[in-house]
């Protein structure tokens, strides 16, 4: 095992601190989704947490502990696109901590407002998940906050409990397909897979629009890219994080690229086959596996819906497929 990745150890103290907080959360093989992929498909539903996010895992054991350390801390920031604020504002609040949650300016509506319900003070700053993060490198310097980070060994610790559950609750997958953000997910579910021994290939997810972890991946360096889309905000990465490429070199991780309109897709096939909603970086997964259908024919796998965090104006025009995307994003 990687010296990056937490062990099997780790990985169980961290779950009785999630499961202190929220239940595992399910997976079901869904028979129109099997259908659909001539495969057996198998769901790992992280939309079904607290903050309809797997971040949160992440959040609760990092705050843990932080907040168990000698030093006295006056609150906590973080930069996000929804996800990791709503769970850093969670985790905070449970141990008193006031939090400050800085997100790009044309951040989703709905999001923000539950950053704001869960008690975190909301900054708006830049165009992009990468500015409003330097700016929160900022405002952590100037008023003496904690900065979260998205990616650190101590939020992969806590996300790997839901790889644990998913392997346990299902032996033999084949093939398990992940999206990547800064990469907290996918280290987390090899965290899980590596602890436990097992052969199943983990397949990572980006956007076809966000495609700074692929171009790095195939260069073998670290590469900057803007990023252009407009459904999969949970994966709107321009700069990879040093430690999870890393990670993603080091276990030659398969990478596979979707477009906003095969997210679409998904988004819509999920709805219908799972009455589940899923926001664009959640439905990422399934795209990717339904890209592979001749592959997974036949096999055993399972995709991780991420988050369930749409802007319900957003939603409904994915479903009845008016959403506004770019000429250029091929079908």
């Amino acid at each position: 095992m990687s010296a990056l990745l937490p062990a099997g150890a780790e990985i169980e103290r961290a779950a009785e601190l999630v499961y202190a907080v929220m239940p595992p959360t399910p997976q079901y093989a869904w028979s129109l989704l099997g259908e659909r992929l001539a495969a057996e498909v198998w769901v790992k539903h992280e939309n079904h947490t607290p903050v309809g996010s797997f971040k949160l895992r992440g959040g609760l054991v990092y705050l843990a502990a932080l907040a168990a350390g000698a030093n006295r801390l006056r609150g906590v920031i973080a930069a996000t696109r929804g996800n990791h604020g709503q769970s850093i504002a969670l985790a905070a609040r449970r141990h008193g901590l006031p939090a400050t949650i800085v997100v790009p300016h044309g951040n989703s509506r709905e999001k923000n407002a539950a950053m704001r319900g869960f008690g975190a003070t909301l900054v708006e700053h830049g165009d992009d998940f990468q500015a409003a993060f330097e700016h929160a490198e900022r405002l952590a310097a100037a008023e003496s906050l904690h900065l979260v980070p998205s990616y650190d060994r101590g939020l992969v610790v806590g996300i790997a409990t839901a790889g644990r559950e998913l392997f346990r609750a299902v032996p033999a997958l084949d093939r398990v397909y992940v999206p990547i953000g800064l990469g907290s997910g996918i280290c987390g579910m090899l965290a899980a897979h590596e602890a436990l021994g097992l052969a199943t290939e983990v397949v990572g997810v980006v956007s076809a629009h966000a495609r700074a972890y692929a171009a790095s991946l195939a260069e073998n360096r670290l590469v900057e890219l803007p990023s252009t889309t407009h459904l999969a905000d949970g994966m709107a990465v321009r700069t990879p994080h040093p430690e999870s490429l890393a990670i993603l070199e080091q276990y030659r991780i398969r990478i596979l690229e979707v477009t906003d309109r095969e997210v679409a897709a998904a988004m819509r096939t999920l709805y219908e086959c799972t009455h589940n909603v899923a926001e664009g970086a959640g439905a990422a997964a399934l795209a990717a596996a339904e890209k592979e259908r001749e592959k997974n024919a036949g096999r055993r796998i399972a995709v991780v819906l991420t988050g369930g965090n749409v802007d319900r104006d957003l939603f409904a025009s994915v479903l009845d497929q008016t959403v506004d995307l770019p000429r250029g994003d091929p079908a």
